[in-house]
């Protein structure tokens, strides 16, 4: 197991949070330690209104698996199963140039440090950097690595014959989920939604100790995640009055991450910028781009960001897990996700495309959630 070294984890200013938030004079008090109602309720029960309206869509569209013709070139369109190279690997020269640099290894063999450092030179990559799996969701796998042995550690206890993304290590504090989506009729886009990921951290006293701060912490103390979390912190440290500990390298909310709508942030720019990059990519027309960012006026001007990941189809509207939406409008927001999803696999189904067969994914999902089960843990 490769875990991430508490320094690399632990900015000593908070300022850098200050301009990040959801609103054009956010503070660091959007970050809030309670837990939104949706974000409470058992993944079963969130799941039956989803299920219902599926089913109704379902029948409507005279198709289950409908949304899996959404995006044509992506494994089930993105629902579930797709690599995360199958969206960089058909980019044109505009898109990646927006996309952080990123290389492929194979676990087929034992890794070699000679043979990891050739084909890092070759990207361009140097550590730290991200290692991720190929496929994957909700950051299951996701680790900082900060040198040789830590990735050949990370590579050894990852799944044989198994595909790793190594990615750059991009220090920008600001991450946003941009819901990208285009309707193939009129050709027109538009964004769905955009979310402000906060990672997981508690604030320092000058008292009480890191351990301590995250149990009187109910959204921290999900950072104690189990086997499938783990992140190098000297618990019994006291940090300073103000000091900004962060607890993880990812930002899901299954380790305590926040999210946050930012609607203030999309504007025709950034509507454009974001339209611009999916035109380069092949048949991309509904998903979520996952970016890096230091700047919010830039980001709204559409410029400033690097894309980290893409999700096609299943991406998740995840801005409805706001702590200040209701889970009311939550629902309605993911209900609208996916009558559009619905309605852009029927307009090219209209075109020819065939959505998946049920029986195939299910067989994607099952193997899924079997390597997601044997990856290495995040941290």
């Amino acid at each position: 197991m490769s875990a991430v070294p508490e320094q690399a984890l632990a900015p000593q200013s908070i300022a850098p949070m200050l301009h990040l938030g959801h609103e054009p004079n956010a503070t660091t008090t959007d970050f809030s330690p309670r837990c939104s109602l949706i974000e409470r309720m058992p993944k079963w029960l969130i799941c039956i209104p989803l299920a219902c309206q599926w089913a109704w869509l379902s029948l409507r569209y005279r198709s289950t698996t409908l949304p899996s013709a959404a995006n044509p070139c992506l494994t089930a369109g993105g629902l579930v199963g797709e690599g995360k190279l199958e969206y960089f690997q058909g980019m044109g020269a505009r898109a990646r140039a927006a996309t952080a640099t990123f290389c492929a290894i194979s676990t087929e063999r034992p890794a070699e440090a000679l043979v990891l450092q050739r084909r890092m030179l070759a990207a361009g990559l140097n550590f730290p950097l991200i290692a991720k799996p190929d496929l994957g969701l909700c950051g299951f796998g996701v680790q900082r690595v900060d040198d040789m042995e830590a990735l050949l550690r990370y590579l050894a206890a990852f799944p044989r014959n198994e595909t790793v993304v190594l990615q750059e290590y991009l220090a920008d504090e600001g991450e946003a989920g941009i819901f990208y989506a285009r309707d193939p009729v009129s050709n027109q886009a538009r964004l769905l939604g955009v979310a402000l990921r906060y990672y997981p951290r508690v604030i320092g006293d000058g008292v009480r100790c890191i351990g301590t701060l995250i149990d009187a912490d109910p959204r921290a103390r999900r950072s104690r995640g189990g086997a499938q979390h783990a992140a190098a912190l000297d618990l019994q440290r006291v940090p300073a009055n103000g000091e900004c500990v962060r607890l993880a390298t990812i930002g899901s909310t299954r380790v305590g991450g926040l999210y946050r709508d930012g609607a203030a942030y999309v504007s025709p720019q950034l509507t454009a910028a974001v339209d611009a990059i999916a035109r380069d990519m092949p048949a991309f027309y509904c998903g979520r781009f996952d970016v890096r960012f230091s700047d919010g006026n830039a980001l709204r001007n559409g410029h400033g960001f690097t894309i980290i990941e893409i999700n096609g189809a299943g991406s998740e509207a995840i801005h409805a897990w706001d702590p200040g939406i209701g889970v009311w409008r939550a629902f309605q927001i993911i209900f609208a996700k996916q009558r559009t999803l619905f309605a852009i696999g029927d307009a090219l189904r209209k075109t020819g495309v065939k959505p998946i067969a049920l029986r195939t994914l299910a067989m994607l999902y099952r193997r899924q959630q079997r390597l997601i089960a044997a990856y290495p843990p995040s941290n």
